[in-house]
């Protein structure tokens, strides 16, 4: 992954205003040539900085309106390969980061109830390595991820 200049920033700002625009029509917004739009977006894709587009769904709109974070404690690092592909084998578990601190992971976890969250606690607590888990439910959420802001800044 490379680092953004001004003139990607600018143009995922575009797309964060309009979406569904044309290779074109963000050209002539930002006063760019089509082919060089065209060719940092081909890069920005291609490098992992353009993640997909399910990641922009709420999981609400599944059916999935309660978030939780799990942190895990696994037994040894051996393991971890076996526990991620445990946990990426649960469709509610939709995000695992390795962490410090206390917990080996942090899992973002979706579900229809608190019922359903016991019910997906179970399976992770089931996958290999995995000794312990804390949930925290998430009540509201108070600032949403933003990436909006750093991009402003990088294209000033």
């Amino acid at each position: 992954m490379h680092t953004l200049d001004a003139t990607d920033a600018r143009i995922l700002l575009a797309l964060d205003d309009d979406p569904q625009a044309s290779t074109m029509a963000l050209a002539t917004r930002l006063g760019l040539a089509r082919n060089t739009v065209h060719a940092r977006l081909r890069r920005l894709e291609d490098d992992g900085t353009l993640q997909a587009h399910s990641r922009r769904v709420d999981a609400g709109a599944l059916g999935r309106p309660l978030l939780a974070f799990m942190t895990l404690s696994v037994t040894q690092r051996d393991a971890q390969a076996g526990t991620a592909a445990a946990l990426a084998a649960i469709p509610e578990v939709v995000e695992v980061l390795a962490t410090t601190g206390d917990a080996d992971l942090l899992a973002r976890v979706v579900a229809v109830d608190t019922a359903d969250l016991y019910r997906i606690t179970e399976l992770v607590l089931a996958a290999p390595g995995v000794e312990r888990a804390s949930t925290s439910i998430a009540l509201v959420e108070v600032v949403p991820l933003r990436i909006a802001p750093l991009l402003h800044e990088r294209a000033d």
